[in-house]
């Protein structure tokens, strides 16, 4: 059974940094896609950033583009998301993902079959 477990959330002020961690177990990731999605108070679920598990390939929203890099260590079978340079607008619950979906579909909380339980971040003026 496939778990996924982040950490790494909490307060910041504007500017500032975070890295967020997705501990996934259950299952070797292998043709995996593994994503970060988030999640702000009455607003739907949205896409930031996602990664290949085999090659490594990554892709990015466009609000995120050049501040948040993701990455994974195989070894550790952890996902980051490194958030530099953060915004109020930033906050909001982040959620990792996987699931054996495509490039094309993957910006979609919809292909998405596996899911952490979120971890708050919150952005201070």
């Amino acid at each position: 059974q496939v778990q996924l477990v982040e950490s790494g959330g909490g307060l910041v002020q504007a500017g500032g940094s975070l890295r967020l961690s997705c501990a996934a177990s259950g299952r070797t990731f292998s043709g995996y896609i593994m994503a970060w999605f988030r999640q702000a108070p009455g607003k739907e679920r949205e896409f930031v950033a996602a990664i290949w598990w085999n090659g490594g390939s990554t892709w990015y929203s466009d609000s995120v583009k050049g501040r948040f890099t993701i990455s994974r260590d195989s070894a550790k079978n952890t996902v980051y998301l490194q958030m530099n340079s953060l915004k109020i607008e930033d906050t909001a619950v982040y959620f990792c993902a996987a699931d054996q979906t495509s490039w094309s579909t993957s910006r979609r909380a919809a292909s998405y079959n596996y899911w952490g339980q979120g971890t708050q971040v919150t952005v201070s003026s």
